[in-house]
């Protein structure tokens, strides 16, 4: 096994430089693709010269289709846009429109097109077919995420494979007997993410089919030997009320894009007691900062000065981040600013230092005003979820003509029921409203709790959030 490339020209040149590529594959709920495929074949028909110096669109209906087209069009493609697989066809036109795009690369049947313009358009298979051109990387591309945004419209990120890749070290090779899964998306930036390592690292990746249950895709990963695997914590959640989730034997257990709080880490080490448990800090616009692995929520006031490569600081209460690693630019004529004039990203992220750990209180554009004093509804979760009868909560408020707004809570219980009895109901929401009393602030304290069966988790991994 060779050593992962520094900084590689592209996805298909740092895969055929890795050696030899004959155990190496990528899997779904319906195919398996070697990797030795992937640099030999393509997924285009054999088109792939035709995209060259293009501002290619990105759009299919499963991974597995996504991981073959960015290997083929990395290096080929001036700008790869990637589309989630939620991705709402009516921002379409202004997502083409914005990055100049002149080619679609698909297998949907329907996609709606912005300003008319010159297009080719590409179709892509799930089946590799042989190749007969000689592959040749002209261009470092572009990456282009899409982000939530004002308004409706998505912020297109801009990111370079350098980027993207910069928190996957040279020389930290896992080798064919690894393989890494996530119960992310990749085409997300967390799945994305998953997806370098695997391709880099010389590992081989177990990918999840939208038509599959939690417990199929744990029960075919735990199959396929899987030994990383990542998610959110709103992932971890539901997929501990499984019993799939004792068939998995990992290594490496990951958490990213919500905050990690003690629960949910102290529920995973009781699951995976032969596991490292690992939460990082990463954003789609700020890159990935920094991993924890001491299985306590937050991180050590160390890590701020201490990260090689990152500059952090905190300035009015949030994380500020600095590296190669952040994204270098919002696409568009009217798009935000995403650095500041001293380079920092601004991840918005509440922070908040007590005896040398910093703990994440929450989004700044998620507070809640309660009368004027300003609520977290992480914060209230991270003690709601501490209960031993309590899967996960979700907090959110209600509108009060008094104060404004109430914290309220809607939580899932261990035994997977709504309630259960009266009785037991009744005695564990007295329970769970009692911790929240001896910790919170009065303010802070739900002025409701309900049981329900289960909590929307969106495609993005984060539990959805909502306002009554």
């Amino acid at each position: 096994m060779k050593e992962p490339q520094s900084n590689p020209r592209s996805l298909w040149s740092a895969l055929k430089a890795s050696g030899d590529l004959s155990a190496r594959f990528v899997q779904d709920a319906d195919s398996r693709i070697a990797m030795s495929d992937l640099v030999e074949g393509s997924a285009l028909y054999g088109r792939g010269k035709e995209l060259q110096g293009r501002s290619v669109l990105l759009t299919t209906s499963d991974q597995i289709t996504t991981a073959s087209a960015l290997i083929e069009l990395d290096g080929i493609a001036r700008r790869i846009v990637l589309c989630p697989p939620d991705f709402p066809l009516e921002h379409l036109p202004y997502v083409i429109d914005t990055a100049e795009v002149d080619a679609i690369v698909s297998n949907h049947a329907e996609v709606r097109l912005g300003t008319p313009r010159p297009m080719c358009f590409c179709p892509v298979s799930r089946m590799i077919v042989p190749s007969d051109s000689d592959r040749v990387d002209h261009i470092s591309t572009e990456w282009i995420l899409l982000t939530s945004g004002t308004m409706g419209l998505p912020k297109l990120v801009v990111h370079s494979l350098a980027s993207l890749t910069g928190a996957i070290l040279p020389g930290k090779t896992l080798g064919e007997d690894k393989v890494w899964s996530t119960l992310y998306d990749i085409r997300r930036y967390g799945g994305l993410q998953i997806f370098f390592r695997a391709i880099l690292t010389g590992s081989s990746l177990v990918l999840a089919s939208a038509h599959e249950s939690t417990a199929n895709f744990l029960a075919r990963a735990a199959a396929l030997g899987i030994t990383h695997i990542s998610g959110t914590p709103s992932h971890w959640r539901r997929a501990l009320m499984s019993p799939a989730a004792r068939l998995i034997k990992p290594d490496y257990v990951r958490l990213s894009g919500e905050i990690a709080d003690q629960s949910i880490l102290n529920h995973l080490r009781a699951v995976y007691p032969q596991a490292r448990i690992a939460h990082a800090f990463a954003s789609t616009e700020a890159g990935v900062a920094f991993e924890v692995n001491d299985a306590t929520a937050g991180f050590d006031a160390s890590v701020i000065e201490s990260t090689p490569g990152v500059e952090m600081k905190v300035e009015d209460r949030t994380l500020r981040i600095r590296s190669a690693r952040t994204a270098s630019r919002y696409l568009g004529k009217d798009a935000p600013v995403l650095k500041g004039e001293d380079g920092f990203v601004d991840t918005g992220d509440i922070v908040e230092l007590r005896e040398g750990r910093y703990w994440f209180a929450g989004r700044r554009d998620g507070v809640i005003n309660i009368g004027g004093l300003k609520v977290y509804p992480e914060e209230i979760e991270a003690v709601i979820n501490c209960h031993p009868q309590v899967q996960m909560s979700l907090v959110r408020t209600k509108k009060n003509p008094i104060t404004g707004a109430l914290v309220v809570a809607d939580v899932v219980r261990k035994d997977g029921t709504n309630g259960g009895s009266e009785l037991s109901a009744s005695a564990i929401l007295d329970d769970i409203l009692l911790l929240c009393r001896e910790t919170l602030s009065p303010h802070k304290v739900p002025a409701a709790i309900h049981f329900v069966p289960e909590l929307v988790v969106g495609e993005s991994g984060k539990v959805v959030r909502r306002s009554a």
